[in-house]
């Protein structure tokens, strides 16, 4: 029977026992050896990975780093002392102050043990100094640093409750070391050996497999009994972890003697079968005949021959069989060499586009651009084009429109929220409920080696610990690559290139360049009322009375009713809200229908749209006249259109050291307000005022609804006419607006949404619109009818503008 430790305690807490563990330790509790160590030098540090060495122990390190090994041999040669902490980061080579946990202990080397200059183990032990490190001082040619003393109460209390807990602290230990596969088999001998509390305490924290922030907590900590609370609350944890581990051990194993069994029974039942004459040669005869029909090369021929020969070797009941048939079934299955025939009649192709979509020009000529090559060439591989714009716009229905014009085979793959590349590469076969990935699978539904594939959402792509899908379409999306694409599942090369794909995205930022440089960007951008107007005419209206079964004549929209249900019940880029809406409509009149078991005839007019959908949700600024100095109309681009917006200007008396900016202005914004009081500072001349007039009136800027978030260097014009119409009290002339970015030497230059802007404009009422030279170009680009009743003038300097805009009276 072990000597009770306890019984052996003085007033001291040192004892007389012999201690021994797995490595030599010491006979007795080492007394504390701070008054012989000089705290005011230099130490060196030593940081060490995935371990915390605590007080009392003696622990072998492995050695990776030189400048570590150097630091040992001096310590060893010259007989010093070294400040032991732990890393933060057991990846960090250099490690820094704070890559450090800042409490350690003082060690000395005991014995180094060389077995070659890349295998070298070190012996430390702890002399029972527990230290802060205060600061690094040198990183070369090893790490040296500033240490202070900490205090620590090791202290044994002879209480009925300290001996309580100790015993219980020794009983989960032993318990743990007898169950744990983690712990040396001699471990129980050591944890018997010792006897004295404070001695066991530091080998269970420094030697036992727990988390590193707990066993950096326990060196914290700065009594024994908090020390030994702790490590009972953490063995008890780790004993329940390795009694599941246990559990699930036993479980798995009688899994397996249940598989043998069932393994057995199928042997039988093969042996039954062949008796009663059945096989499985109707398969393989089957897949066999499917696979000579198919017109693949050589290579694929002989992989799937071997294949089948592998089928014929596996037993029917096995699981085996069913994956091995299943692949087989998939190559089989897979449209080799097969391409429906392309529609090559440009008028059609063009009569399809125009009747499903209004507008997208760009889109329909490129996709003409490719049918008209086709035709001349007779074989071209297909475009990969990314069409990308605001929600809403059409971009995924345009997809079925260019399939429906080619006479191709359309099928859409939705890649918002992928994140595993097998899900585009597929999965190999050794996984269980492998398959082939979504590109295959696309084909396998196709029926045909040259679809048209909607690659919806290729901007929500997602990355994570599995892979990143957008790098495994890289393959896809290379003309030169994807005509021998590698699908993990299929293991063999398959053919692309006849493929067209189309991608959409709502925001190319999140696209990996590489990925974008593949393909071919169209921008579709957000509809116009007009064009809004013509689509809700021609598509939405003719569809939502499809969908509730109403007869064409039966109800009639206006052009000013359809208007009001753009500008006041919806703001966005696309048409969806707008379908909604006018869903909500028909559906008004179908219930009014229905209660009076009547169907006549319904104009729908504006009074009836604020009848059906109440009051406006959204209003659109008009032009509010040039009453006052220092107002001006600017235009504005925003994601759901163009608006116009007012710039005010305020003079106060002052010593004209203050601008004061108002309106939820961004730092774009702020920088053109401050540009153009500059350039009227630098020039007072061009407005005839005194040099000295800036220094006797502070100014405020304003840009009403300041909820709404404003920035952007197009209100640059706007401001520095602002300014002057204040400064010299001259009213802006009535119905104009401008939009145009400023330079401090008084440039106009171009900016973007110009045709947003300008149907915004002319919305509004304005008549005259002032525009850099540059944008004359965005100009021609526009419908002459969009443009009937406005006056455009270009600029290039900000003279022209303040004499357009003040001196017209």
């Amino acid at each position: 029977m072990r000597k009770d430790y306890l019984d052996d305690w003085d007033d001291t807490g040192d004892t007389k026992d012999s201690l021994h563990a797995i490595v030599e330790i010491p006979t007795e509790p080492m007394k504390p050896m701070k008054g012989v160590i000089d705290f005011e030098k230099e130490m060196m540090v030593m940081p060490l990975r995935n371990m915390v060495m605590f007080p009392m122990v003696v622990l072998p390190i492995s050695i990776g780093r030189k400048s570590t090994l150097q630091m040992i041999r001096s310590a060893q040669r010259k007989g010093l002392l070294v400040a032991v902490f732990t890393q933060v980061s057991d990846e960090t080579e250099e490690p820094k102050y704070n890559d450090l946990y800042h409490t350690g202990v003082m060690a000395r080397v005991v014995k180094i043990f060389e077995l070659n200059d890349e295998s070298v183990t070190v012996v430390m032990q702890s002399v029972g100094v527990k230290v802060e490190l205060k600061k690094l001082t040198k990183t070369s040619p090893f790490l040296k640093g500033m240490v202070a003393p900490l205090d620590e109460n090791m202290r044994v209390e002879k209480t009925p409750e300290f001996r309580a807990l100790y015993e219980s602290f020794r009983d989960a230990t032993l318990h743990f070391v007898n169950t744990s596969d983690e712990l040396p088999p001699d471990s129980a001998f050591a944890v018997r050996a010792i006897n004295a509390p404070e001695v066991i305490v530091s080998f269970v924290a420094s030697h036992f497999p727990f988390p590193i922030a707990e066993k950096i907590e326990l060196l914290r900590m700065d009594t024994l009994k908090d020390k030994l609370y702790k490590l009972i609350a953490i063995l008890n944890r780790e004993q329940q972890l390795t009694d599941i581990k246990l559990r699930i051990n036993k479980q798995t194993h009688e899994d397996l003697n249940k598989q043998q069994r069932e393994y057995f029974l199928h042997q039988q039942l093969k042996n039954i079968q062949s008796e009663l004459g059945d096989s499985e040669e109707s398969e393989y005869a089957e897949l066999k005949s499917k696979a000579a029909q198919k017109q693949w090369s050589e290579a694929v021929n002989d992989h799937f021959t071997k294949e089948l020969e592998k089928l014929q070797r596996f037993n029917s009941q096995s699981p085996d069989y069913s994956l091995q048939l299943n692949y087989l079934q998939t190559m089989v299955n897979l449209p080799w060499n097969v391409y429906t025939e392309d529609n090559h009649d440009i008028r059609y192709a063009e009569r399809v586009l125009n009747a499903d979509h209004y507008g997208l020009e760009k889109v329909k000529e490129r996709i003409l651009e490719y049918l008209a090559v086709l035709r001349q060439k007779g074989d071209l591989k297909a475009p990969i084009i990314c069409l990308y714009g605001p929600p809403g716009v059409g971009k995924t229905s345009l997809g079925k429109s260019v399939a429906k014009a080619l006479k191709r085979k359309y099928v859409r793959m939705s890649l918002g929220g992928v994140h595993d590349e097998a899900e585009i590469r597929g999965h190999r076969r050794t996984y269980i409920g492998a398959m082939p990935g979504r590109i295959i699978s696309s084909m396998l539904k196709a029926g045909a080696g040259n679809p048209v594939i909607i690659l919806d959402e290729i901007d929500k792509l997602a990355t994570d610990g599995r892979g990143d899908p957008a790098s495994a379409m890289l393959e896809v999306l290379d003309p030169e690559q994807n005509s021998a694409f590698h699908d993990n599942y299929l293991d063999v090369d398959y053919d692309l290139s006849k493929v067209m794909f189309i991608a959409t995205a709502n925001n190319l930022s999140t696209i990996p360049t590489a990925l974008l440089d593949r393909m071919e960007l169209i921008e579709v951008s957000g509809y116009i009322t007009e064009e809004k107007l013509e689509i809700a005419k021609r598509h939405l209206i003719p569809k939502e009375l499809d969908n509730t079964g109403f007869d064409k004549s039966m109800v009639k929209f206006n052009k000013n009713s359809i208007e009001l249900i753009v500008e006041n019940y919806t703001r966005e880029s696309g048409v969806r809200e707008l379908e909604k809406k006018i869903n909500k409509i028909i559906r008004q009149i179908a219930l009014a229908n229905a209660r009076t078991d009547e169907a006549t005839l319904v104009n729908i007019t504006p009074e009836r749209v604020r009848k059906y959908l109440g009051v406006a949700e959204y209003t659109r600024d008009k032009y509010q006249g040039n009453e006052y100095a220092g107002v001006v109309t600017g235009l504005a681009w925003t994601a759901v259109g163009g608006e116009i917006l007012f710039v005010e200007t305020s003079l106060s008396k002052g010593k004209g050291e203050k601008l004061t900016l108002t309106g939820n202005l961004g730092d774009v914004m702020k920088e053109s307000a401050m540009l153009a009081l500059e350039y009227l500072k630098a020039h007072p001349q061009l407005l005839g005022l005194a040099d000295d007039v800036f220094d006797h009136w502070n100014i405020h800027i304003h840009v009403p609804e300041g909820a709404i978030p404003k920035d952007g260097p197009s209100a640059g014009v706007t401001m520095v006419t602002s300014l002057a119409s204040a400064l010299t009290q001259k009213k802006v002339r009535p119905f104009l607006a401008m939009t145009g970015e400023i330079t401090l030497r008084g440039k106009v230059l171009p900016v973007g949404g110009i045709r947003e802007k300008i149907l915004a404009a002319k919305r509004s009422g304005i008549k005259e619109i002032i525009l850099c030279s540059e944008n004359k170009k965005n100009i021609d680009e526009i419908p002459a009818h969009y443009l009937t009743g406005i006056t455009f003038h270009y600029v290039d300097d900000i003279k022209e503008v303040l004499d357009l805009s003040l001196n017209w009276e």
